[in-house]
């Protein structure tokens, strides 16, 4: 009898969690909803030991304790969040104040941010529906869409960002020293990756966006980011980094993308091939000291790019993959993405997390399958419609055992 009654108690218990966790946010209000946990400052490549050659733990904190709950998932996002900036792309600065204005003759949002009797401008023509709204918001890299067909952004405002006015981007590792960005901030001009100033700069724009909701009837509730290649890097750290982004969309990203760092050089070693790895990324696209510090010794970064995906939890995420491309070495990419994908269906909810590895189709062109996935994700996550989001499409690599990168996580 007493067995029963535990028996029945624990499934009651499991019912509840599974019921609180249905309870969820999808989106948040802040940029960061932890920001009062200070994790304090990475400790020095060198004095790094610990050797974990499979995926880190997402679960495992940096003081080696280890917590799955929803609850404490913020000081999680946090501490990766620490790592990232101390040892990947630099650090994404503070500032004393952001201001914006909007231009109704030539749909011109303008943000101004200031910091330390600094300043620096940049803008977005952006494109309103008609009607009164609010809208769904689409922040497209580079583009109003990013590489997303617009048509599938009906009833959408596109807000193309446009990152040369923060720092120009260059695929021949030239670093814009003189970038608005670096203008603001000198310190980092020599020690910051691009993909800091970036988004840093999306979450500027998102800024504005909020100061002028009312303005251009934005649902800000309902903001989504999209890029493709080096854009889909960018998409995906900007959603990392800023809860305010309700669904992100990240189009065949590549090494410093989805991919595990880790799971890349395995593969390169394993296969060969051209693969973007640590050793060959654009550096000016990453911090400088990443490639001197973990170069050949990746086993002691004690992150990797799923956990970076998974900053985004409990926020919804769509992953296009294209095998077809062996520079995206989309092994790494799937690998990544289905230990990432254990977050959320931790949390019980899977539907938010979604990837479709397909190719047969000319790099950020999407197939038609993924242009479905496309569909319902933001048929869901921008318009809250009805909608299936249960997609795990993993291509050819759907017999990869993904269970040998994370048996550790127990």
């Amino acid at each position: 009898m007493k067995k029963t009654t535990l028996l029945t108690m624990g499934l009651a218990l499991s019912a509840t969690i599974s019921m609180a966790q249905t309870n969820i946010p999808l989106v948040f209000d802040k940029e960061n909803t932890g920001a009062q946990i200070q994790p304090g400052v990475s400790p020095a490549p060198s004095t790094l030991t610990n050797a974990v050659h499979a995926l880190p733990d997402p679960f495992r904190f940096m003081d080696g304790s280890r917590d799955t709950t929803y609850a404490s998932w913020e000081r999680h996002r946090n501490e990766v969040a620490r790592m990232v900036q101390d040892y990947e792309i630099g650090n994404r600065p503070t500032f004393d104040k952001v201001t914006s204005s909007f231009n109704k003759a030539d749909s011109t949002l303008t943000i101004h941010v200031e910091s330390a009797g600094r300043s620096m401008e940049f803008s977005s023509k952006i494109i309103i529906p008609k009607g009164k709204g609010p809208f769904p918001v689409m922040i497209g890299m580079n583009m109003p869409s990013g590489s997303i067909r617009p048509n599938f952004l009906e009833g959408c405002i596109l807000v193309p960002f446009k990152h040369d006015q923060v720092i120009k981007s260059s695929h021949q590792a030239v670093r814009d020293t003189a970038g608005a960005f670096y203008k603001l901030y000198p310190e980092y001009k020599n020690t910051s990756g691009n993909y800091s100033g970036w988004s840093w700069g999306i979450s500027r724009l998102i800024d504005a966006i909020f100061q002028q909701k009312d303005i251009i009837h934005a649902d800000v509730k309902h903001i989504a980011v999209t890029g493709c290649s080096y854009a889909g890097k960018m998409a995906m750290f900007a959603g990392a980094f800023d809860e305010r982004i309700a669904l992100t969309i990240i189009q065949e990203s590549g090494g410093g993308g989805i991919n595990a760092w880790r799971v890349s050089d395995f593969y390169t070693l394993a296969v060969g091939g051209n693969v973007e790895r640590v050793e060959n990324t654009n550096y000016s696209w990453f911090a400088p000291k990443f490639k001197e510090d973990f170069n050949g010794k990746l086993a002691l970064l004690p992150y990797d790019h799923h956990q970076i995906i998974s900053m985004i939890a409990p926020r919804a995420v769509l992953i296009l993959g294209n095998p077809d491309f062996e520079w995206l070495c989309d092994y790494s990419g799937y690998v990544s993405s289905a230990a990432a994908s254990k977050v959320w269906d931790s949390f019980g909810i899977g539907d938010r997390f979604g990837y479709v590895v397909e190719g047969k189709h000319n790099h950020c062109m999407a197939c038609d399958s993924q242009n479905e996935a496309v569909k319902q994700f933001v048929a869901k996550f921008l318009f809250g419609k009805e909608a299936n989001t249960n997609i795990r499409n993993a291509g050819q690599f759907q017999d990869v055992n993904v269970d040998i990168w994370t048996k550790n996580w127990k």
